[in-house]
């Protein structure tokens, strides 16, 4: 467990190496009983490519991989699009989308439309994180591994400023420390300083 830098801010750990290990194991079995025959996953990036990289090689059930990447939300809109497509057809497939994070619902409910207008044979939601407590569009989630508060979360994919993705820990971290200091938390939750870190 990283250690805690005394007089500074400090982020506070969520959830281990070993708790994430368990629980993506545990999903990886309930995608293998729901899809003994095949599934494609499609993931999201960047968030999610940590997760969906463990996720695979814990699954027994062949799998097929697909990305989409989407904007950041549009200035005055909340809308997003997409900045990088599947490379394959999902027509008549078993599909799942698979993201880091779920909180308001809204990007998701736009991807699970704009999936489901491929006409997969089925199509369902894996997330490792549901930020329920911020939802705004309900959305239906088949696989899903910690419910967490309403927090800014960092660590296995999950970034600031392109930093803190490759942690094995998932923490939570304050806004307003990161606004001032992208690397305010890098000490303690790599125990190193942030000029030492792998660019």
């Amino acid at each position: 467990m990283p250690g805690v830098v005394a007089g500074g801010p400090t982020a506070k750990i969520l959830f281990s190496r070993g708790e994430l290990h368990r629980e993506v194991g545990r999903l990886a079995g309930e995608l293998d009983a729901a899809y003994p025959n095949g599934v494609v996953l499609v993931a999201v990036l960047k968030g999610s490519l940590l997760f969906l990289s463990d996720l695979v090689r814990r699954m027994r059930a062949p799998v097929t991989v697909e990305f989409l990447a989407i904007s950041s939300y549009e200035p005055e809109s909340g809308r997003v699009r997409i900045v990088k497509d599947l490379d394959s057809d999902i027509s008549g497939q078993d599909v799942v989308l698979v993201e880091d994070v779920i909180d308001t619902g809204l990007t998701v409910g736009f991807l699970v439309g704009e999936l489901g207008r491929r006409e997969p044979a089925s199509l369902e939601v894996c997330t490792l994180l549901d930020k329920a407590v911020r939802r705004i569009l309900p959305v239906r989630i088949a696989f899903w591994g910690f419910e967490v508060p309403d927090v800014f979360v960092l660590g296995y994919g999950l970034d600031f400023a392109g930093r803190y993705r490759n942690l094995e820990i998932i923490a939570a971290g304050q806004m307003e420390d990161l606004t001032g200091d992208p690397d305010v938390y890098v000490k303690q939750l790599y125990g190193r300083p942030a000029n030492d870190l792998p660019r």
